[in-house]
């Protein structure tokens, strides 16, 4: 095993759509990116969306092969879950994806204002116990506000019932439109071909008879938010 994980970190080094910028490089500093993804990176002017904590890509990958127009980042600390996508991306060609091995806690260091007009959360880890950990918190949702266009939509998918009931009550709280919401996804009949997208995670969810949440809302990157009381 350790061995493979080394020749994948060493395999995606050479991969010109995965971005592994060195912690001096984007520490309190811009990275060399930051507001020129369109014209540097993607060498295009189509949108932006991205996935944060995307593990193996998945999800980043299965939404460029749907949209072909608009181009697509996942984020990760994991550059051995990562490979996968970005082998995926590399071996079909695909020249709308492109992936960032990072902290999420980072990246206002990587994208400008109004540069982003998307994200997905796809089966985060909960944090239980500590909210301001958690990746729908009003501290990540403060980095969302640098760097999404105004009312940017964002996408939160759990297996976690406690994080969903957090975050709608968040947005509740707040004032934030809601576009789609519902706490069993697959019973809804809200469940079109891009939120049935399947990650490696929420397959493993579904074989134990987890239902799968899913919450849409606009972000008022104006706003101050406020943290709903925790129960």
């Amino acid at each position: 095993m350790a061995k493979k994980k080394l020749a994948r970190f060493a395999e995606i080094d050479t991969f010109n759509h995965v971005i592994q910028a060195a912690f001096s490089e984007v520490f309190e500093k811009d990275y060399k990116l930051k507001g020129n993804w369109n014209t540097d990176f993607f060498k295009n002017d189509h949108p932006i969306i991205l996935e944060l904590g995307c593990g193996k890509g998945e999800y980043t990958v299965g939404l460029a092969k749907q949209n072909p127009e608009i181009n697509f980042i996942g984020i990760d600390i994991k550059g051995a879950r990562m490979w996968c996508g970005a082998k995926t991306a590399l071996d079909e060609g695909m020249k709308n994806v492109g992936f960032v091995r990072t902290r999420i806690n980072l990246i206002n260091s990587f994208f400008a204002q109004g540069e982003i007009s998307e994200i997905w959360i796809t089966f985060p880890d909960p944090q239980p116990k500590k909210y301001y950990k958690r990746l729908t918190s009003t501290r990540f949702l403060g980095y969302y506000q640098k760097l999404l266009k105004q009312n940017g939509i964002i996408h939160l998918k759990t297996d976690s019932k406690e994080l969903y009931d957090y975050t709608k009550a968040l947005v509740e709280l707040n004032k934030l439109d809601v576009e789609r919401c519902t706490d069993n996804l697959y019973n809804s009949g809200i469940a079109d071909h891009i939120l049935s997208i399947r990650t490696y995670y929420e397959q493993k969810f579904l074989e134990k008879g987890k239902p799968i949440t899913y919450i849409k809302f606009k972000l008022d990157i104006h706003k101050t938010l406020e943290e709903p009381k925790e129960e």
